[in-house]
């Protein structure tokens, strides 16, 4: 639920700012939602990470590292315990890429990005151009 939460609330502020925005079926790699500026000119994929938890980092998958276009966001979501406060960093994947962690924990390895590196991002919506 926590993850679709965030999906729905970026969605809903993408809308809010003008862009045309559709949630993929799950099945989509790397993509929750695909946006469009009103004139078709601009399309971008966005994938969507929430935390409502843990606030210091977010998850990825190993593919975050080579999935790199101009047109493809991330947009990471941390969902605060009082339940109104909603922060939100739409993030290039460029700067994801470049900036995101790998460890190893015994078998596991983990992927992550952390909120350092997504603070500068705060409501930068502006890295989807204008509408």
């Amino acid at each position: 639920m926590t993850g679709m939460r965030g999906v729905y609330l970026a969605a809903a502020e993408l809308a809010r700012l003008g862009y045309i925005v559709s949630p993929t079926s799950r099945s989509a790699i790397g993509a929750d939602l695909l946006v469009t500026d009103q004139e078709c000119k601009r399309a971008y994929s966005v994938q969507v990470k929430t935390n409502a938890s843990t606030f210091n980092f977010w998850l990825l998958s190993e593919k975050s590292k080579t999935l790199v276009s101009p047109s493809h966001i991330y947009i990471f979501v941390n969902l605060r315990k009082d339940g109104d406060t909603v922060e939100m960093y739409p993030v290039p994947s460029r700067e994801v890429s470049k900036k995101m962690t790998i460890s190893k924990q015994g078998k596991s390895t983990w992927y992550s990005f952390w909120l350092k590196d997504a603070k500068r991002f705060q409501n930068k919506w502006k890295v989807f151009g204008k509408v």
